[in-house]
């Protein structure tokens, strides 16, 4: 039985407060230097949410890669810090993370003059699918890890796409509560998407890496790794961007640094 079977089985098969072993929170504290920053608390209920996303999301390692308790849990730890504090099943709609050893090759398809589509491959450290699927580079995943000052983290950023998704588009609008919830995350994001395109525009510094400058759903997945690694820098700047994160993943991580 591989690692994974045998780390799935646990999963599976653990009382309802898993245990974490003793090594899976090495593994933690090793590649994930957010990890210690979170109150204890917080560290155990993602304990719990890393059992509930194991034991639901089959992993397949891509390219000759071979993968470990150490990948799992790495890339596990990350997603599910997202949904940290949202009551339900993490990712309910996802089915399958696929990791490549590097980079990948992925085809893009744009629609050219007179309609005629066109089809080139691209290198990529990431892709997020609506069907369920999330793809990742493990160098990528690792070193997005371990630097939590920089505001680039390719998990945060794919599994953002997929909590984006989850109301059946991927547009920068998540699955919130109310109407009233999603009037004012419009507001709020839309304004400070339209300030940050015109900011890039005009090759003006800014906070949020310009990638997010590519459209709505970008913009959320690149805010989301600011909030999560310049969360003072974020709640100092852009107060009224950071408190509508804030009421949406349910966390305050300014207040871990």
């Amino acid at each position: 039985m591989s690692l994974l079977e045998k780390l799935q089985d646990f999963f599976t098969d653990a009382p309802a407060e898993i245990v974490f072993k003793d090594e899976w929170v090495r593994y933690l504290q090793t590649n994930l230097p957010l990890y210690p920053l979170l109150p204890l608390e917080l560290r155990e209920r993602l304990h719990q949410k890393i059992g509930q996303f194991v034991a639901s999301t089959f992993f397949e390692g891509c390219n000759g890669l071979e993968l470990d308790d150490e990948m799992i849990l790495t890339v596990s730890a990350q997603a599910c810090l997202l949904v940290l504090n949202h009551t339900e099943r993490p990712y309910p709609e996802l089915n399958t993370v696929l990791l490549y050893p590097s980079a990948f090759t992925t085809t893009s398809e744009t629609i050219g003059p007179g309609g005629t589509i066109i089809s080139r491959e691209v290198k990529c450290l990431g892709e997020s699918w609506a069907n369920g699927t999330v793809i990742l580079a493990w160098d990528s995943v690792r070193r997005g890890a371990e630097n939590i000052y920089d505001g680039h983290n390719v998990t945060f950023h794919e599994f953002a796409h997929q909590l984006d998704s989850r109301d059946g588009d991927t547009d920068g609008v998540p699955l919130l509560p109310s109407q009233e919830a999603y009037q004012t995350w419009a507001k709020v994001l839309g304004e400070h998407c339209n300030r940050f395109i015109d900011r890039v525009r005009h090759r003006q510094k800014t906070l949020l890496d310009p990638y997010g400058a590519t459209n709505p759903a970008e913009y959320f997945a690149v805010a989301t790794e600011t909030f999560f690694e310049k969360p003072r820098q974020l709640k100092k700047k852009q107060p009224e961007l950071y408190q509508e994160l804030e009421t949406f993943y349910q966390l305050d991580p300014a207040s871990w640094f």
